[in-house]
């Protein structure tokens, strides 16, 4: 009798557990015995159920293979569990993917965004990578202080929501990444076995498990102050952003708060900079450095901030985003004097074969630091790129671009004024370490377009 109702207990309490779970909208994309509603969309890796878990296991000379949903999925909120073994091995999460049959030469192409799972020394794990298309997206630069989130052999918890435009990403309950799309409402979930080319990683396993997703009611968790959001959407905000501080420098359709570099008023003079298609764009000239119309400022000056700013060059095209421009110095006719973000397309411009060991160079502080970047992370000429500028309230300078820290620097420290010393600079007194000042965008007689201008002012 007692083991009786011990049986109808533990059922009415399974049944509740289900009912509950029912309710909450939760479905399991794995029941833990197959691989039902599961495809193996490329590659050659194996993916097998082992104690209630899918198990990749990487094969040598595969290209990346990917098991995906049968079934594909709009606005969702998915959790699952992912243990992958060692470093070497990377993995990863599709969301809203495709399928190309006639991709990689006829083998077919899995393209979208992937979340990442990376136990490498970068820490990238909970980064947005595109996958057979756009390439990176979110690298884990953009909010370093989430890349300790993931832990190496052992089980790690995502949960990746989609939202409409919108994706956002957290890894053992702290949040990662967050940005807005403008492609894929719809698409597969995939579980991805990166592809190896050395053979020492052959036989490498990736685990998942307790993989569930919600497709209704779906309630957002409260994402935390802070994390920058990349947005691929034109001269816009999210309502995240502007709650935390955040603001437009160009709204996309007026000069508004820009002035000429060396007067009161926008520099009108035709042939020069020009508001058109949601883009702030200094049009191409015979003349040099501030030749044409000159450079354009902001009105408002800035001490410590986090500023994000795309531009797209044309080719040999050569420009530059400053900081610090107090307008004190002379000049001589030349373009205002302040630490410079250099724009350059590296490739023609012969300015990128001068000053030292490439601190000319695209990313660069101009004429003082390298910018250290790998040829992947730059766009195009004709494509967008998006550079970074934060200047903390300690003083402390870094420069990313499209989404990689690329250097980094003290202002005022001896090591500055060192490298100051033995730059153009050194003829202006105390260069760079003004208290506060305006943003400029360069006119150097070279066609740059700048967009998504946008700054969030920082405190101690």
């Amino acid at each position: 009798m007692k083991k009786q109702q011990y049986l109808i207990l533990t059922a009415l309490l399974s049944g509740l557990s289900l009912s509950c779970y029912a309710q909450a909208g939760w479905t399991n994309l794995f029941d833990g015995k197959t691989l039902k509603g599961w495809k193996q969309a490329t590659g050659k890796a194996t993916y097998v159920v082992e104690n209630g878990e899918i198990v990749g296991t990487t094969v040598a000379h595969s290209p990346n293979s990917f098991l995906v949903t049968e079934k594909e999925y709009g606005d969702f909120i998915m959790e699952v569990d992912i243990k992958v073994e060692g470093k070497e091995t990377n993995s990863g999460v599709q969301t809203r993917s495709h399928y190309d049959p006639k991709g990689n030469n006829g083998e077919g192409k899995v393209y979208g965004r992937q979340v990442e799972v990376d136990p490498s020394d970068r820490k990238w794990s909970g980064g947005i990578y595109d996958e057979g298309r756009r390439d990176w997206l979110y690298p884990m630069d953009m909010n370093a202080k989430a890349k300790d989130a993931f832990k190496v052999d052992e089980w790690n918890h995502y949960r990746i929501e989609c939202i409409g435009n919108s994706i956002k990403t957290w890894v053992n309950g702290v949040a990662t990444a967050y940005m807005v799309d403008t492609v894929d409402n719809k698409g597969f979930i995939g579980l991805q076995v990166h592809g190896i080319s050395n053979e020492g990683q052959a036989g490498k396993h990736i685990y998942f498990k307790n993989i569930k997703i919600q497709t209704t009611n779906l309630k957002p968790q409260p994402f935390p102050a802070g994390v920058y959001v990349v947005d691929y959407r034109t001269n816009q905000l999210t309502d995240y952003e502007k709650k935390n501080g955040w603001h437009l420098l160009f709204d996309g359709k007026t000069n508004a708060g820009w002035v000429g570099a060396t007067s009161n008023t926008f520099p009108t003079k035709p042939g020069g900079w020009v508001v058109r298609d949601g883009t702030m764009t200094i049009l191409g000239s015979a003349g040099g450095e501030a030749a044409n119309v000159g450079d354009i400022v902001t009105k408002k000056q800035f001490s410590a901030f986090d500023l994000s700013f795309d531009f797209k060059m044309s080719r040999g095209a050569n420009s530059g985003v400053k900081y610090f421009v107090t307008l004190q110095e002379d000049t001589h006719g030349q373009s205002a004097i302040g630490l410079e973000y250099q724009i350059l397309d590296d490739k023609v411009h012969p300015d990128a074969k001068l000053g030292r060991n490439g601190d000319r160079t695209l990313a660069s502080l101009y004429d003082l630091i390298p910018a250290k970047k790998q040829d992947r992370f730059v766009r195009p000429i004709g494509a967008w790129n998006t550079g970074r500028i934060i200047v903390y309230p300690n003083n402390h300078v870094e420069h990313y671009l499209n989404g990689v820290k690329v250097l980094e620097y003290e202002r005022g420290s001896k090591e500055f004024e060192d490298l100051v010393k033995i730059s153009k600079y050194v003829i202006w007194k105390n260069f760079g370490e003004a208290k506060e000042g305006h943003i400029l965008l360069q006119d150097h007689g070279f066609e740059v377009n700048y967009k998504n201008i946008k700054i969030k002012e920082l405190h101690n």
